[in-house]
């Protein structure tokens, strides 16, 4: 992948968490962008309040996986690096 190519793609997950962010936020909690891999899985870390939320798995996949996926197809993937 090209570094302005990745640099688009990284740009546009942003974009996707986004929307999923303010909901995070009311219950004190935060997602951070870490990277994409070259096979196009992207690697989020949890914060705040996120961190130890018992919930984190299902809204990485309902959530988070679903709003960066409905906005970049090409994604194969989305995963904590931290978490339950």
């Amino acid at each position: 992948m090209i570094a302005t190519d990745k640099q688009h793609l990284l740009a546009r997950i942003e974009e996707a968490l986004s929307t999923v962010r303010p909901h995070l936020r009311i219950d004190g909690g935060d997602v951070e962008l870490v990277d994409v891999t070259d096979d196009m899985h992207v690697k989020i870390r949890w914060t705040g309040m996120c961190e130890s939320c018992s919930m984190s798995a299902m809204t990485l996949r309902a959530g988070i996986s679903e709003a960066i996926r409905g906005k970049i197809p090409e994604i194969v993937g989305v995963e904590a690096v931290n978490g339950i």
